[in-house]
């Protein structure tokens, strides 16, 4: 791994490491290369300055595991204020990035049925919201921890967007903080810890997961993820402890139901076992490989496995009508998808440009791409297991590997061929991968320090600005959209959302234009075919605005399809057929308000007396008003 840049506070010194003072510093040893150097420590007395590292035997605990060798360190003020002002630059620049966000409005992508049209969430947090979250799947996704934090977002601060998006930034801030404090804890590499944080924090590949309200589950996920991974530290380098054990799995089980990708945790706590944990050492028998994981250490993952099996299944259930079947998206398409997203993922890295909320999925040469694809994996792979010396190589590689593998797209849930968001955690696995292996290969030249600063701060730099850009065109819809068709080619999602953007503010004129470039790009889109209708209705093309809106409703037959249709119909006198719309609407989801209040308008005021029905105006205007949460007495008195 090359000298070590600095040792730091990760621990409680052995007894035998202690001076009369209790307190000891530290020389670097020479490890191994990819060796965590707290596995190579010996000590060190060199006359009045007494230099230390600190070596722990294996001991046996009463589990049968031993505990794991660790640098220690007693407390040093200079540390301490290192260590501040790291977490107050990696604050600082992810705010730099990140904070602009603040002005920024909600946008027509999730954020609309997560939030704004999420009557349980709206009303802030209470009994029965804490009870729903639990209990019900919305929006294809059952994480009822964040639907807590949506809820106490609304609590605070109601529906103004830049509450929600302040809560998504501090807890990018947080989790940057801890991903630096994880990696000092297990690895003592300060700098490169560090490196890798900034990294992590403002990377462009990050503003969806932060600059995106609906994606808070990504924020949060990573905030237990490495609250995981640093509770995990803590309890593999002393004695086994149920307390320290049941307080891993407590965590992982809170961010498992953040967001569900989470279920590859139990492997990457197996992959930090190898490195830079180094508790595959454990093993005595040298014909074993990396692949042969200590049964110990299999055995304590049980749980974690559990929890992650648990977890698929309730997400299986909740996204059983969003996956896509093999019919409308043939298994080879998707393979050669999956391995060209993972080699895409890789190159964004050192190129994060043109990037977009969505990407349309390929619809040619896919396989062939995705066999290329494969054949740069497999050697790259071969290349990270050749040279398995340098652990970090095998653990970073498998890190962004794993931790892909739920979102690659083999099972596929809506029409995206790749996210951004997808790679908030796995890339943490390269960063790590390339950082210590930069450092290595400078690691006998001479001029390595003032090399690797002048680097480190120029790719940051360089990210920041770049990532800064990015996020500026999360500020609506309307910029949000234009950049996806800016950035993509054929995206018939970012055009039909860029028409709903501009019907929302009363741009008729565009919003008729992206329909129809929508729909002659993918005739099947229910929204485009929705938008149109809509625009046409406000410009009184009346029949117009019923032919696409009848389209709508036949493709997705959903709540707001059938109340568009009947709005549409009973301009045109169609009353009765207006009325049948309005049912099926209210079938379709009881607690639309819209259909409701539109049904009780007609049979309370229309002039037909075979149509008016004012009992019945009453109870479906009372039955509105009650999801409303306003007072029933008065809009019936006004019905009446």
């Amino acid at each position: 791994m090359g000298q070590l840049v600095a040792f730091t506070n990760i621990g409680v010194a052995h007894p035998r490491a202690r001076g009369a003072a209790g307190r000891m510093s530290i020389r670097p040893a020479t490890p191994l290369p990819g060796q965590c150097p707290s596995t190579a420590s010996r000590l060190h007395q060199t006359g009045s300055n007494q230099r230390a590292i600190a070596r722990t035997s294996a001991t046996p605990r009463a589990s049968g595991s031993s505990t794991l060798p660790f640098i220690t360190r007693a407390t040093n003020p200079n540390d301490r204020w290192r260590v501040l002002g790291i977490c107050v630059f990696l604050g600082a620049i992810t705010w730099l990035v990140f904070g602009q966000t603040l002005r920024y409005e909600f946008v027509n992508f999730d954020d609309v049925p997560y939030v704004l049209d999420n009557s349980e969430v709206a009303r802030g947090l209470t009994t029965e919201g804490v009870v729903w979250a639990f209990t019900h799947a919305h929006a294809a996704n059952w994480h009822p921890v964040t639907w807590l934090s949506h809820m106490l977002d609304c609590q605070l601060y109601g529906l103004k967007p830049s509450g929600h998006h302040l809560t998504n930034v501090l807890l990018h801030i947080a989790t940057a903080i801890l991903l630096f404090m994880v990696l000092r804890q297990t690895t003592a590499a300060f700098w490169r810890s560090a490196t890798v944080a900034a990294i992590f924090a403002i990377h462009p590949l990050r503003v969806e997961s932060v600059a995106w309200v609906a994606e808070r589950k990504d924020v949060l996920s990573g905030l237990f993820f490495m609250l995981t991974l640093g509770a995990y530290a803590r309890y593999a380098r002393q004695p086994w402890s149920p307390g320290r054990y049941g307080l891993v799995v407590l965590m992982f089980a809170i961010g498992l139901m953040c967001k569900p990708m989470l279920v590859t945790v139990p492997l990457v706590l197996l992959l930090i076992d190898y490195w830079p944990l180094n508790r595959f050492a454990a093993l005595k028998d040298r014909r074993h490989t990396m692949f042969a994981i200590p049964r110990r250490l299999a055995l304590e993952k049980l749980p974690f496995f559990g929890l992650a099996a648990a977890s698929c299944v309730a997400t299986l259930i909740a996204q059983k009508g969003s996956i896509q079947t093999f019919v409308g998206l043939p298994l080879s398409s998707r393979v050669g998808n999956a391995f060209t997203s993972y080699v895409t993922y890789l190159w964004q890295i050192f190129w994060p440009v043109d990037l977009a909320v969505l990407y349309p999925f390929p619809g040619h040469h896919i396989v062939v791409f995705g066999i290329a694809s494969f054949v740069l994996l497999a050697a790259i792979s071969a290349s990270v297991f050749a040279r398995r010396r340098r652990r970090y190589l095998v653990t970073g590689w498998l890190w962004y590997l794993v931790m892909l593998g739920p979102v690659i797209g083999i099972l596929q849930v809506g029409n995206q061929a790749r996210a951004d968001r997808y790679t908030y955690l796995p890339q943490i696995g390269l960063y790590l991968l390339l950082t210590w292996l930069v450092a290595d290969l400078c690691a006998s030249w001479r001029h390595r320090r003032l090399f690797l600063s002048t680097l480190a701060v120029t790719i940051i730099g360089l990210l920041t600005f770049t990532a800064r850009a990015q996020t500026s065109h999360w500020r609506n819809s309307e910029s949000l959209w234009t950049r996806a068709i800016v950035c993509t080619s054929d995206n018939a999602i970012a055009y039909t959302n860029l028409a709903e953007a501009c019907f929302q503010k009363g741009k008729m004129d565009p919003a008729i234009a992206y329909s129809q470039k929508a729909l002659e790009i993918d005739p099947s889109q229910a929204v485009a075919h929705s938008a149109l209708g809509l625009a046409y209705l406000r410009r009184g093309r009346v029949d117009d605005a019923v032919l696409h809106l009848q389209k709508a409703a036949a493709i997705t037959p959903n709540s707001a399809a059938h109340s568009n249709l009947g709005v549409a119909l009973l301009q045109m006198g169609r009353v009765d057929d207006a009325l049948i719309q309005y049912a099926k609407a209210v079938e379709s989801d009881p607690s639309n308000v819209d259909p409701q209040n539109n049904m009780a308008w007609v049979l309370a005021t229309w002039p037909e007396a075979r149509i008016r029905n004012a009992q019945k105006a009453v109870e479906m205007a009372e039955r509105a008003n009650s999801l409303k949460h306003q007072n029933k007495r008065d809009l019936g008195c006004r019905l009446c």
